[in-house]
């Protein structure tokens, strides 16, 4: 394990070697003791920066997104769902970046307002499309809870990068997660066989936990496609 150099401590410092920790630990695994360790430095040192390990989640969730605001804007010359959509996108493959990241950024509290300038973006762009401003708001936070959702059960489900097992497309391409059986993801035979006195779930596994990047393109789909239809005010929708 290469030891960072020794400079000056700062929230921003911390949480960028944390993010790098956690590839490594795993949420349950990242404690101020071990980012401490990797600093070089004691671990009462990271108190004056954090009160608590909740306190660090916050800055690496925060962290994430200064990283990524211009992918989660959307894209500003597209209509409305094309616009969610691509935002969408960019926020699964930031939470896919690091193991355990859905976990991590969910239920956080951002500490700066680099968020802001996304969150603004996208229910401008709602609201130019006849949304009302707390339906906007809405639409995006739906959108936005399902992808976090998915990525959390992606990431508990799908074989992390150089595990045993069968390949699933989220490992293939790349992104890490936690994986369940000790990193080997589901096993589908196994959970078909205890399942077998129920047919139609048992055969759902396959389009549950494979081909995890078509089941988050679809399910985006139906989302995107369903605040269209209960959000989006009558007058604004095509005809």
């Amino acid at each position: 394990m290469v030891k960072v150099a020794t400079t000056r401590l700062d929230r921003r410092r911390v949480a960028r070697v944390a993010l790098d920790l956690l590839n490594e630990t795993g949420l349950d695994g990242l404690t101020l003791r071990a980012i401490a360790k990797e600093l070089d430095v004691k671990a009462p040192a990271l108190y004056w920066h954090f009160k608590d390990k909740q306190a660090l989640l916050d800055e690496m969730a925060t962290e994430m997104v200064r990283g990524a605001a211009a992918d989660l804007a959307g894209a500003p010359d597209a209509d409305w769902e094309t616009s969610v959509t691509t935002a969408m996108r960019a926020l699964r493959r930031m939470l896919l970046r690091y193991r355990d990241g859905a976990k991590v950024y969910s239920g956080t509290y951002f500490t700066d307002t680099s968020y802001a300038a996304p969150v603004e973006a996208q229910l401008r762009r709602l609201t130019e499309a006849g949304f009302a401003p707390g339906a906007a708001a809405r639409a995006l936070v739906t959108a936005t809870s399902y992808t976090i959702g998915y990525v959390i059960e992606e990431q508990a489900t799908a074989p992390r990068p150089g595990a045993a097992g069968p390949e699933s497309a989220a490992s293939a391409a790349g992104a890490v997660g936690a994986g369940g059986a000790g990193g080997e993801g589901y096993d589908l035979v196994a959970r078909a066989e205890r399942l077998k006195d129920y047919p139609l779930a048992a055969a759902a596994g396959e389009e549950m936990f494979r081909g995890y990047e078509d089941g988050f393109e679809a399910g985006l789909a139906a989302v995107v496609a369903g605040v269209g239809v209960t959000l989006l005010g009558p007058g604004a929708r095509p005809a």
